[in-house]
């Protein structure tokens, strides 16, 4: 059985959810324990016992809420900051005159600090930005006046809390563009396999069908014919780069979770070989760089079109049995695509012969699209030897077709 890859769930914000979480059980305790030494500051103690038992209650309750980012709710961080911002406003009620001059701590101390890293963690830093502000003004409200030290542990928990923000923000996006690159990749190789397995099996029997039928003659023949038009097909689809396939990554609770979306941005440059390759046949043959051939999309369409007028003159006047064959070169600055068949070549002086009498198929429908794309078309003929067309279109093509 073919072993099978997958793409492993990732996540690296979650060890600061955790440390998070050890923050706010280690910051509670230091809390406690400042009251208890500083006990003689308090002129209403029990007011801040009773403030520490709740503090106590509600960070040991929403431990589960601090695990990751879908358990860490808006609402959540609403009353999380509110239990903070109550106990530095309750600071002035329950201590004495000198504690406050001195620059004492309030009741959550540096617990508040833990509120404002959730906010930073859970929204990135324009969050940590918000919840820092009414820390801030809670802090000079419990002052009374600004104060040097005051005014220094605002800013430190300001500039602290977005430069977390912020760096959550980065790492966030490192894990998308890692996520989707794993995705690709496994992608890739799961695309080869499949690509190894059918040109061992299902593309060798229908070649084998193909032949067979056309020795056989007959019925047998056009079930040839019907197979090699197939092989040809799902050669193509198997080839694998041919059509763009756009990535749009989203977050989860976990990590990134990365999912394929199957449309085109329909303003960016196409693919050449995407709109060439269904022209490829049993008796087309279609041969491509290994690299997207991109070009505007007016261009490709057009470039396009006039490589299936050409074929259509090869079936017209070469007839069904005519073998075709179509060559793409990514140059630097111009992009050429051949078209050459097999058939009885175009007796000289034919096409000037054809414009004469009206019939512009080749002037208009192939060199008059190139020309309206600042491109060429030249046409090689000998008879008896076949015939062959040079489409060239610049890549910086500014002709009427690109402004349609």
């Amino acid at each position: 059985m073919a072993r099978r890859e997958r793409v492993m769930r990732m996540s690296v914000e979650l060890p600061l959810w955790r440390a998070l979480t050890g923050y706010r059980v280690l910051t509670m305790l230091y809390a406690v324990g400042l009251f208890a030494t500083q006990y003689d500051d308090y002129d209403r103690p029990g007011i801040a016992i009773g403030y520490f038992v709740v503090l106590c209650a509600w960070t040991l309750a929403t431990l589960p809420r601090v695990q990751n980012e879908a358990a860490c709710t808006k609402r959540f961080l609403a009353a999380d900051l509110t239990v903070a911002l109550t106990g530095i406003v309750l600071t002035p009620l329950v201590v004495n005159d000198a504690h406050i001059d001195s620059g004492g701590p309030t009741l959550p101390s540096i617990w508040t600090a833990g509120s404002v890293l959730a906010f930073a963690i859970k929204g990135g830093w324009r969050w940590a930005a918000f919840a820092s502000t009414p820390v801030a003004v809670a802090n000079l409200i419990e002052r009374g006046a600004p104060a040097r030290d005051t005014i220094h542990n605002v800013i430190l928990v300001w500039v602290a809390s977005i430069a977390i923000g912020y760096v959550v923000e980065v790492a966030r996006a490192s894990e998308r563009t890692l996520a989707r690159a794993l995705e690709i990749e496994a992608a890739t190789r799961e695309r080869e396999r499949l690509a190894r397995d059918i040109h061992d099996s299902v593309l060798q029997v229908l070649a084998m069908v193909q032949r067979r039928g056309a020795v056989l003659g007959g019925e047998a023949a056009e079930l040839g014919r019907m197979a090699g038009e197939q092989e040809v097909a799902l050669r193509t689809l198997v080839s694998g780069g041919l059509t763009r396939v756009s990535w749009a990554s989203e977050d989860a609770a976990q990590g990134a979770v990365v999912r394929a979306v199957d449309e085109p941005d329909p303003d960016g440059p196409v693919d050449l070989r995407t709109l060439l390759a269904p022209f490829a046949a049993a008796k087309v043959s279609f041969a491509e760089p290994g690299a997207p051939v991109e070009l505007p999309p007016a261009a490709a369409r057009e470039l396009a079109a006039a490589v299936g007028a050409t074929l259509d003159n090869v079936r017209k006047h070469a007839g069904e049995q005519a073998r075709a064959w179509i060559l793409v070169e990514d140059e630097p600055d111009e992009v050429i695509v051949t078209v050459r068949d097999d058939g009885p070549g175009i007796p000289e002086g034919r096409l000037a012969q054809a414009e004469g009498e009206g019939r512009m198929g080749v002037a208009l429908s192939i060199r008059g699209r190139l020309r309206d794309l600042g491109g060429s078309a030249e046409l090689i003929s000998v008879p008896g030897q076949g015939t062959e067309v040079e489409l060239k279109v610049p890549k910086a093509s500014r002709g009427k077709a690109g402004q349609r």
